[in-house]
């Protein structure tokens, strides 16, 4: 286990009961497997879930539209994602930063972008299980978008940012009811984050090396 998984697995408390030995990962794509966390008898358990909701109804399929990220202004009415919500599907993604890319006379610059100190955070997801024809049960998750903060809305055109929860606001998103859960939905202070630019090899994610964290000019 690496310093990295070691802190998250503390600053989360997660019992990694199906996290694979190498799930950290310096590139994840969408429809690759993630480390997430989700709340079974009264534990925090992990698990890998694709990244990429299916809903029930597709059967284990992909859907033909992105369900990578759900906005947190229409999750409770959204056909893709009101049942995980209405039924309180809820799941962290540990984290110690990612990727958005800022468009530049000369093409998108990736930045890496994170908590000022570096410090594990985690994504605000939702889950959800669809069963395909032959009977086996896909498991998947999306991470919920808010408003992006200033810094952030620079590099982002959308100016929509990931739900970044602090290890002290997870209880309430994880355990907590339906209006604890909505209030954890925050955008997270510019003040309290950090972003650089990075190699423009993360553009691929067959490079899935520590060294694309590192700042470029």
């Amino acid at each position: 286990m690496t310093k990295t998984e070691a802190a998250i697995e503390a600053a989360f408390n997660v019992i990694p009961r199906n996290w694979r030995h190498d799930f950290a990962s310096y590139n994840v794509a969408p429809t690759q497997s993630i480390p997430a966390a989700r709340v079974a008898d009264g534990a925090r358990h992990g698990d890998m879930l694709r990244w990429g909701l299916i809903p029930p109804w597709a059967h284990g399929q992909p859907t033909k539209y992105s369900t990578i990220n759900a906005r947190s202004e229409t999750i409770e009415t959204a056909a893709t994602y009101r049942a995980p919500w209405r039924k309180g599907q809820r799941c962290i993604i540990p984290a110690i930063g990612y990727y958005e890319w800022q468009q530049t006379d000369s093409g998108k610059q990736p930045y890496f972008i994170r908590l000022a100190g570096g410090e594990p955070f985690a994504f605000a997801g939702l889950w959800e299980s669809s069963s395909a024809q032959d009977g086996t049960a896909v498991e998947s998750c999306t991470i919920i978008t808010v408003p992006a903060n200033p810094m952030v809305a620079e590099i982002h055109a959308k100016a929509r940012m990931p739900a970044m929860l602090l290890p002290d606001d997870t209880a309430a998103w994880l355990e907590g009811g339906t209006d604890q859960a909505r209030a954890a939905l925050v955008t997270l202070p510019a003040e309290q984050m950090d972003a650089y630019p990075v190699s423009t090899r993360v553009n691929s994610p067959r490079n899935n090396e520590a060294t694309l964290l590192e700042r470029v000019a």
